[in-house]
This record gives structure tokens, C-alpha cells and sequence, in this order.
């Protein structure tokens, strides 16, 4: 009996090792993932501003706009001096 008490502990701990390694394995995938739309989002604004730099200049503008507008109407924290 306690051999196989054994035998289950072992394969729980094997599965367990399993699951970290395919953890690894997944967030080293979805920071490549990232990395890869990163470049392929900044790839797109070059060739736009090349391309039509109007439209480029006009979409940096919303994107700016944007930026601000939650910049200002984000909730601020007071300051806390201890």
C-alpha cells in the first residue's frame, strides 16, 4: 500500500513539473507573440508616414489626443506624506 502511495506521489510530482515547464513554455510564446506585433505595429507606421503621410500624421494626432484625454480625466491618487 505504501508503494503505491508512493507511485501516485511521484506521478503527481511528474505532473507537476510538466505543468511548470508548460508554463514556461507559454509565456516564453506569448512574449514572442508581443514582440512580434510590436514590430509589426511600428513596421506599419513607417511604411504609412512613407506611403501617405497625412494619414500618418492625422492618426499620431488621435493617438495623441487620445493619450491626453486619459491622462486628464484618469482618477488621480491625493498625495500621502507620511
Amino acid at each position: 500500500m505504501e508503494r503505491l502511495i508512493q507511485l501516485l506521489d511521484d506521478l503527481d510530482d511528474l505532473v507537476g513539473a510538466f505543468r511548470l515547464l508548460s508554463e514556461r513554455i507559454r509565456y516564453r510564446t506569448l512574449s514572442l507573440i508581443a514582440v512580434f506585433a510590436i514590430l509589426a505595429l511600428q513596421a506599419g507606421g513607417v511604411i504609412l508616414a512613407v506611403v501617405h503621410p497625412p494619414l500618418a500624421m492625422a492618426l499620431a494626432m488621435l493617438l495623441l489626443i487620445g493619450l491626453l484625454y486619459h491622462s486628464v480625466t484618469a482618477p488621480h491618487h491625493p498625495l500621502e506624506i507620511v
